[in-house]
């Protein structure tokens, strides 16, 4: 199989490797599409992701979709052909947190894509069988691959409760920050602040339910918040974005008794913390680990909002252009929104 590995800061090498037969309970996948993460690109342009450093040669790429080719011992339900989201974390349904229902933190976690742990920038991968999510003949592969993004987005709204009624600023508008728009959209926040310097995304983030959409470069985004709130601040401030000082823009954005989420991962293992305005306010601090049992709902989502969706899937490239593709990614160049690997 051809399989792109990171070898270096942003250096590709595409090679020939051996695929093996899926073992018992086991599935073979043809992968067919994986959307580029931000957290990928982290390792790509930065060579770590936050404190974990990356491992070269590896094999990044965890928003997948792909057709069942073959099915080890044991496993029945699932034939040749068969399309599924194929969920990247596999997880040890013993320790104390799978036992409490909290897989995402599972104390053995096995995330694909991690260093030493090769994720679906590859043409097969044998999975265990209920990492494997049917998906409708209505949803396009490509498409399929924002299940994964989207369900991180609805476990955050966990945190962030937003209500009927709510005000709440997202603070980054790439692919994360646009899911987290349309799903507050559809939970009925009364009015949703897009914080994010890039033009196109802004737009993007318009189209997707925000009100607002802010330039951060352009004027101070907390005074706007506060001015467009009459000095009150928004109810939630989400940080998508984990970039120079959003989590503290967040934090000042918040009204009194408020809730700040962070979806974002900051490329710095330690950053600062603006703690007098969090501690006056008694903010709810929430961080966000992936997702959590999401991923159907997401898939639901996804199909019954699919024309809302798909624009946000704007570029695809082969396996072979993998290297341009991210590229374009880090430089949110060409007008990207979702660049998908098919």
């Amino acid at each position: 199989m051809l399989v792109a590995e990171l070898i270096a800061n942003r250096q590709f090498r595409l090679s020939e490797q051996p695929a093996a037969p899926p073992a018992p309970g086991e599935i073979q996948v043809r992968v067919a599409a994986v959307g580029i993460c931000g957290s990928d690109v982290h390792s790509y342009a930065e060579g770590a992701i936050g404190d974990t450093p990356c491992v070269y040669p590896m094999v990044l790429g965890h928003e997948p979709a792909g057709t069942v080719v073959s099915a080890g011992a044991g496993v029945t339900g699932w034939a040749p052909g068969d399309r599924a989201a194929l969920e990247p974390a596999v997880y040890c349904y013993h320790c104390e947190f799978c036992r409490a229902g909290r897989h995402n933190v599972c104390a053995n976690i096995r995330f694909l894509s991690n260093p030493g742990i090769p994720g679906f920038f590859r043409e097969f991968v044998n999975l265990p069988a209920h990492n494997l999510l049917p998906i409708p003949p209505e949803l396009p592969l490509d498409a399929a691959t924002l299940i994964e993004p989207l369900a991180v987005a609805l476990h955050s709204l966990r945190f962030a409760a937003p209500q009927i009624g709510e005000t709440i600023a997202v603070f980054g508008a790439g692919p994360i920050g646009l899911l987290t728009i349309a799903s507050l959209k559809a939970a009925g926040a009364s009015r949703i602040f897009a914080v994010e310097p890039v033009p196109h995304r802004r737009e993007m983030a318009r189209a997707l339910g925000a009100h607002d959409a802010i330039d951060p470069v352009a004027g101070d985004a907390v005074a706007e918040l506060l001015a467009a709130t009459r000095r009150r601040g928004v109810d939630c401030a989400i940080d998508c974005a984990a970039k120079e000082n959003t989590t503290n823009q967040a934090i000042r954005a918040a009204r009194n008794g408020g809730r700040v989420v962070l979806t974002g991962i900051h490329s710095a293992a330690l950053v600062p913390f603006d703690v007098s305005h969090m501690r006056r306010k008694e903010l709810a601090i929430f961080n966000v680990r992936r997702s959590n049992h999401e991923s159907e709902a997401a898939r639901e989502f996804l199909v019954a909002k699919l024309a809302h969706f798909v624009p946000l899937v704007t570029h695809r490239r082969p396996l072979a252009d993998i290297a341009a593709a991210f590229k374009t990614v880090e430089h949110y160049a060409d007008g990207v929104g979702k660049m998908v690997i098919v």
